[in-house]
């Protein structure tokens, strides 16, 4: 049997650009694009409209928010237990799948031994019967849910049905130029009846691989949240393709996806709070530098990030408003290059004109 082809953290990080929308832009829709990368990470709420900036020639903030507000994409809890913007198919049919991360993780947590002697379908019941009645905060469902359990903790009570329930945030929380609290409603209020069919365990695999590809099991499990992959990747190993790592890890991948050459040109891309590209592998040296850690900070999202120069983390960046002024500023890592530190300007540029388009363009600086 022939050895395995050996794939470079290069050549690794230019097949994700090329899955991501990061080497060329794509010329599809928004949604189609959350579909292709099976969800936006979305802690931050406005993070998705500069991500598919980034990826989408031509989009426009105006595309995404009408989806939100047309109930086409949500912003719900799927991998890893975190909120995801997804197309409203892909609510029902990946929540399913990634229900027992969720109700794992609810289980090992202080949550979880708040309620104990709460017969949990009752709770859950309850939890539902209030978000259909109208979406809430959490805190108000909290304050409602103890009025039936008194005494209990009352985030507690409301966490288990974030966990536990499919519910999803509605607007105008995640609308561009909108601001509002986190309201939640159950999947199945907002969204109706759905013939949408839960996705397999199958299924999940070859889409990550189809947007993060080539990677090993504990790739898919740390993207997903979900344990026990080996077993669901041998049973796909007649459909996949395998590399190895100059570690000597085992790769999979599909056998028709794109595998750029390591060489291939990557222009600067300005990638939000939280960007998937950055969360979804056990080994992220095909893309960030050893030891650096992504930054997760507070706030709506669309107003700081990272910088990928030659495809890989080279930097963060941050706008700075003053009075009615908006200025980007990039700090890389290390110095830049005349000419990357044009094109990054450049690029910058564009990104300020989208992120900050009620602002008088104050340029980029590079510190």
């Amino acid at each position: 049997m022939a050895s395995a082809e050996i794939l470079s953290p290069r050549a690794l990080g230019r097949a994700v650009l090329a899955r991501q929308g990061l080497l060329e832009r794509w010329t599809v829709t928004a949604g189609e694009a959350l579909e292709r990368l099976v969800g936006m990470q979305g802690q931050a709420p406005l993070a998705p409209y500069v991500g598919l900036w980034t990826r989408l020639e031509g989009f426009q903030a105006g595309e995404l928010a009408g989806m939100i507000e047309r109930r086409e994409a949500v912003r719900t809890w799927l991998m890893r237990g975190t909120v995801h913007l997804v197309s409203a198919r892909d609510a029902g049919a990946l929540r399913p799948t990634v229900q027992p991360v969720l109700a794992a993780g609810f289980a090992s947590s202080a949550f979880a031994r708040n309620l104990e002697g709460i017969e949990e379908p009752e709770l859950l019941a309850a939890g539902r019967a209030l978000l259909e009645e109208r979406p809430r905060t959490r805190a108000e469902l909290g304050r409602l849910l103890a009025e039936r359990w008194p005494g209990r903790d009352e985030a507690s009570l409301a966490y288990a049905i974030s966990y536990l329930v499919g519910v999803v945030q509605v607007p105008p929380r995640g609308i561009w130029g909108a601001t509002g609290p986190a309201r939640v409603t159950t999947t199945d209020a907002w969204l109706g009846e759905r013939p949408d069919a839960t996705t397999s365990m199958d299924e999940i695999v070859l889409r990550y691989l189809g947007a993060f590809g080539p990677a090993t099991v504990m790739d898919a499990q740390k993207w997903s949240g979900l344990t026990r992959l080996r077993e669901v990747v041998d049973r796909l190993r007649p459909r996949l393709r395998t590399f190895r790592t100059e570690d000597g890890a085992e790769l999979f991948d599909l056998p028709d996806a794109p595998r750029p050459a390591p060489d291939t040109p990557a222009p600067p891309r300005f990638l939000p709070e939280y960007d998937n590209l950055l969360l979804s592998h056990a080994d992220r040296s095909r893309v960030m530098p050893a030891g650096w850690q992504v930054p997760l900070p507070p706030g709506n999202g669309a107003s700081s990030g990272t910088l990928l120069v030659d495809g890989f983390v080279t930097g963060t960046w941050r706008i700075v408003r003053d009075g009615s002024a908006a200025t980007l500023v990039v700090d890389p890592l290390a110095t830049l290059s005349k000419r990357a530190a044009n094109a990054v300007a450049a690029e910058g540029r564009r990104l300020l004109a989208f992120a900050a388009e009620d602002a008088a363009a104050g340029g980029v600086r590079i510190s």
